[in-house]
Order: structure tokens, then sequence, then C-alpha cells
């Protein structure tokens, strides 16, 4: 992200080449187009503005682009929710302001870990870089795998590019490792110059060729409620409902809690691995960040 014209270059592109004219509502004519997808100028005119003032914003200048200018060219190229986000992100990035590197919230209050302990079933609180904050006792239980990593916070994304016992634990893993690059570029344009995201990204990037694939799809996405199927080493597999709920007295942390239907072998798996947290003496976990704010 350090280069953001670049990105949007890049991303405004992918978004036009995956619309097939005829989808658009356009006549494709000749048997032979250069580019696959729209043309420069078919977004130009779908969005309503001049051929060379889309040109300028493929370029990478979004800055100063309207609000509306912004919702018209989401729409010409069907961004989703998220990506429409992405778009937003990048034009406020490409500003031409003071940016302060800002860390991401690495803490939780006493109340939020409060919160956690209060409740019988898996659950942990999450920042935009993926770290795991703080978990109750079946959380830590049910991510031990993740915990096992001596680092903290332990990084659910890390794991799952850089430890190999990932592809057993995550049953759906070329999914999950999908999902994990699109949720992190969705945070590096919300928060570009956080240092300590530029470092997972590289550190991601260098070690990982499935991450460096993955993440030049420029996809993006939001992850807030899904299954998710596991192997867990203790209780076997599990097919787990989850929740990621936004903290608004805490902004940019995320809530994930992690349900089954009473009576289903998940449910059932749960209980013995509640009856094994307690044999085991299994604490809820927070961690605390020695640096300064």
């Amino acid at each position: 992200m350090a280069d953001t014209r670049a990105e949007i270059r890049e991303f405004l592109s992918s978004r036009r080449a995956r619309i097939a004219p005829e989808d658009a509502g356009l006549p494709a004519y000749g048997g032979n187009r250069r580019v696959p997808g729209l043309r420069r100028e078919e977004v130009a005119m779908l969005t309503g503005v001049s051929v060379d003032y889309y040109v300028r914003l493929e370029r990478g200048n979004l800055a100063g682009a309207s609000e509306s200018v912004l919702d018209a060219l989401a729409r010409t190229l069907r961004l989703d929710d998220a990506e429409r986000e992405y778009l937003f992100d990048l034009a406020r990035a490409s500003a031409p302001t003071l940016h302060k590197k800002k860390r991401i919230t690495t803490t939780v209050r006493p109340p939020v870990q409060q919160v956690l302990d209060a409740l019988d079933t898996p659950a942990w609180v999450r920042n935009g870089r993926h770290d795991i904050l703080a978990a109750n006792a079946m959380g830590r239980a049910l991510y031990a795998p993740v915990f096992d990593d001596p680092r903290r916070p332990v990084n659910t994304t890390r794991f799952t590019y850089l430890n190999p016992v990932a592809r057993e634990f995550w049953r759906d893993y070329d999914q999950i490792a999908n999902d994990a690059a699109a949720m992190l570029r969705l945070e590096a344009g919300r928060n570009p110059h956080d240092p300590d995201l530029i470092t997972l990204i590289g550190e991601l990037s260098t070690q990982s060729e499935l991450f460096r694939e993955r993440w030049a799809s420029r996809d993006v996405m939001h992850h807030r409620s899904g299954l998710k199927r596991l192997h867990h080493p203790i209780v076997g597999n599990l097919d787990l409902n989850f929740e990621s709920m936004e903290l608004p007295s805490e902004p940019g942390l995320v809530m994930n809690v992690y349900t089954a239907p009473a009576g289903s072998p998940t449910a059932d798996a749960l209980k013995v691995l509640a009856s094994w947290v307690a044999s085991q003496n299994i604490s809820s976990v927070a961690w605390s960040d020695p640096r300064p704010s």
C-alpha cells in the first residue's frame, strides 16, 4: 500500500476487466477486443464522466473525486459493499494531507474481557490486523493450534499462511486463505500507514508464495458471519456458526462468537471441549502491549 496511485490503478483495472460488455448492456462490437472486460471509454460513458477524467482516475488520481462520482463508478464496476468501502478508502488515502502513522489497537479493556468470560461458548476479540487480543477459555481451547505460536499476540492470518498445521486445522483451507488475504487488504485500505500492518504484509509476502498470489488478486471482503469448519486436535471435526460483531466502544475491534445448534454433533463436541478445558485448567487470555500507545 506504499504506492496508493499504483494500487488505485490495479484495483480499478482489475474490477473493469471482470465485466463483459454484454453484462453492462453494451454491444460487443468486433470479434477481438484488446482488453478483457470493459474499455476505459465504456466505463467513462456508464459512469457519466469524460474519458479523459476517467483515465486520470484510473491512473491513480482519486484525490478530489466527489462522492457522487465515486458512487457512480462503484455502480458501473458493480462493486460490492467491501469493494465500495475500499474504493472510498483509496480516495481518502490519495488526498494530499499529512498522514499520521497510527498503530492498530492491540489491547482490550477489562470489561470486554469480562464479557468474553461470561459467555459459555468460544469467543475472542481481534483487531483489523487479525491479532487475537483476548479470548475466553473456550475460545483459547478452540483455537489451541493458533495459540501454540509463542509470539503474542497470535495472528490468525500468519497462522493460516505460515504454519503447516493450518491445512489440517482449517477444513476449508483454500477458502480461509482467500478470505484472510481479502480481509487484510480491506484493512490495508483503512490503515495504509500502520507500521505493524505493513510489517505483517511484508512478512507474509516474503515467506508465502500462496499469499503473494492471493494478495495480487486485490480482492476485498467483509467477514461478518458464516460457517467455520475446523478439525480440532482434541474433539475432531466441528461445524461452527460464527458471528463477528464490531464493538462500538472499541473502534477497530471485532468480537467473534462461535455456536452450534442444540443437539448437533458439534454441540456435543463443544461439551467435550468444555470438559477438557476444565480438566486442563485452561484460563482466558488477554495480550498486553508493552509499547506506549
